[in-house]
């Protein structure tokens, strides 16, 4: 049986022809300023049909891994579409990973086309020694100057009738996504038509997702999801790249105007605008769901959310999983600050829920190594910190071209596999999932592993922190040596850090997992990763405070 997203987005269209299917708004960065673009289902249909005879007459077509470097607007959602409908396989990479390893990916994926701006294509041209085997440029807005090809906006003169979506069974690679590279490289995650499908199902049935539903779309890639359920995405004026910097009033002006009901994002981005919101007494009476993934979400944006933002029913989500699996779980707002916040508070993790329908989880022992075959001693008991691992149809069975990292990441089990999260966790006796951290963030100290999750909230209890991180030192190939590096709340001055670090140290000694920790040090901002600005780039963290301490 055909399994291709693109028959939602034609099934969409056919029931709901004349509903907004994305809406772009620009400001308001002053009183007045705020403005809107829209298409509809049938528009998108329509010029999606035109785009994929264009893409075809360009020389993509079924299978041609294709590089998409388009800002949010209505040729990225047109672009995924047309793809989707000739069988191509799009590929997103985050730009704002910066250049040199967004080059590195691009040699590693080899992809034989690219719809992008300008810039992206120009950038192409300079390094072509990173696209080999490249063959087909479509660009789009503004100028091709030197590199030929075609131009995205020609392919609205192509025949405005139905596309005969290509039949892909389940299987067939659908398109690639690219991990954030927040442990190591950025890594290309295979997704199959039939995972894909499943995905989106699965995130309609966590979230209670209905075509009635409007998204406040903050994170493009889910918006795409959002479109093929039916729903109406709204895309604020911000900048997807950089979400935990976003301006509040340009998500808040999207959500009040067009009545969204639904949105997913950083927790990054909800802590700062629900911050804005409470401190000015803004309401978001419309808002229902707002689903916040990428990295734990503190207590406190809950709370905040929910009894000072959000209406009187409405709800928070925090579901857990990775490019290679998601949902792998999911947990609500109220549960959290109901059962698991005040554990998570005394060093027990974060409690991410339970595994979603269809999703098995199982603890094992802590290796750094490939494990080949699945074999059921490998799990631990409950309430025993091991590596998280998943078995599920929507997980992805591969990377792209890097049979070394499947090595590591995937376990054979019959005609199955397991993927291992990378991530470290238990399950307590509920079910429920329990995260403290990743696997390459454990700090490997002479008392044993430390895990970055369970010691940081110690730390975190403190007024003037914002937030901390567990790093390990390397001691001539010995055990780490762990130390936390504090980031203060803004408006924290840093003069009296003698004060402030015998109360630090003196919390942590209050608690066995975290008493032998002796150095504590103060970083004016964390790293963090590109998509969620949520990730704290410990690994730069670790080499900035080797640096301190040899001073």
């Amino acid at each position: 049986m055909s399994i291709n997203i693109a028959q939602r987005l034609r099934a969409m269209a056919n029931e709901y022809p004349d509903k907004p299917a994305v809406v772009l708004c620009s400001g308001p960065g002053k009183p007045g300023e705020y403005s809107t673009q829209s298409v509809t289902f049938s528009q998108l249909e329509i010029d999606s049909d035109a785009a994929a005879r264009g893409l075809l007459a360009a020389g993509i077509g079924r299978g041609t891994k294709t590089l998409v470097m388009l800002r949010p607007s209505f040729a990225f959602f047109s672009c995924f579409f047309s793809l989707f409908k000739v069988g191509a396989v799009p590929v997103f990479v985050d730009p704002g990973m910066g250049g040199k390893r967004l080059l590195e990916c691009v040699r590693v994926l080899a992809p034989e086309a690219m719809v992008g701006v300008p810039l992206a294509h120009l950038v192409r041209v300079v390094c072509r020694r990173s696209f080999p085997g490249f063959k087909t440029a479509v660009t789009q807005g503004g100028r091709r100057w030197l590199w030929g090809g075609k131009k995205w906006e020609t392919f609205r003169s192509f025949k405005p009738e139905p596309f005969p979506i290509a039949e892909t069974d389940g299987d067939e690679l659908a398109a690639i996504l690219f991990t954030t590279g927040s442990t190591g490289p950025a890594k290309g995650v295979e997704y199959s038509h039939g995972a894909l499908d499943r995905q989106v199902q699965i995130l309609a049935d966590a979230f209670a997702i209905r075509p009635e539903d409007k998204d406040c779309a903050t994170f493009p890639g889910f918006s795409l999801f959002s479109i093929a359920l039916g729903m109406t995405a709204v895309i604020p004026d911000m900048n997807p790249v950089r979400p935990g910097m976003v301006f509040p009033p340009n998500v808040i002006a999207p959500v009040g105007e067009e009545g969204c009901t639904f949105s997913f994002g950083s927790p990054a981005l909800w802590g700062r605008v629900s911050e804005y919101a409470a401190s000015q007494g803004i309401t978001l009476p419309s808002l229902k769901r707002v689903v916040m993934a990428g990295a734990p979400v503190p207590a406190t944006v809950h709370r905040r959310l929910l009894e000072q933002v959000l209406p009187e029913g409405a709800e928070t989500y925090t579901p857990y999983g990775a490019t290679e699996c998601m949902p792998v779980a999911n947990i609500t707002g109220h549960e959290v600050l109901r059962e698991t916040a005040d554990l998570t508070a005394a060093g027990k993790g974060v409690c991410v829920g339970r595994p979603a329908p269809g999703v098995r989880v199982e603890i094992i022992r802590i290796d750094d190594g490939p494990i080949l075959r699945w074999h059921e001693s490998l799990i631990l008991p409950r309430d025993e910190v091991g590596e998280i691992t998943v078995k599920a149809d929507h997980a992805s069975r591969h990377y792209h071209n890097l049979p070394a990292a499947d090595a590591l990441a995937k376990t054979q089990d019959g005609d199955g596999f397991w993927h291992r999260m990378g991530d470290v966790g238990y399950l307590d006796h509920q079910g429920r999932i329990w995260f403290c951290g990743r696997k390459a963030h454990r700090v490997r100290a002479a008392a044993g592993d430390l895990f970055t999750v369970c010691c940081e909230a110690i730390y975190n209890a403190h007024p003037r922190v914002r937030r901390s991180a567990l790093v390990g030192v390397a001691r001539d190939g010995g055990p780490e040596r762990p130390v936390i590096v504090v980031e203060l709340r803004e408006g924290e001055g840093r003069d009296d850090t003698l004060t402030l670090t015998s109360e630090l140290l003196a919390l942590g000694r209050a608690n066995p997992m975290t008493e032998m920790i002796d150095d504590i040090l103060f970083h004016p901002g964390f790293p963090t990763d590109i998509r969620h600005n949520a990730k704290i780039r410990r690994e730069d963290l670790s080499l900035w405070a080797a640096e301190k301490l040899t001073l």
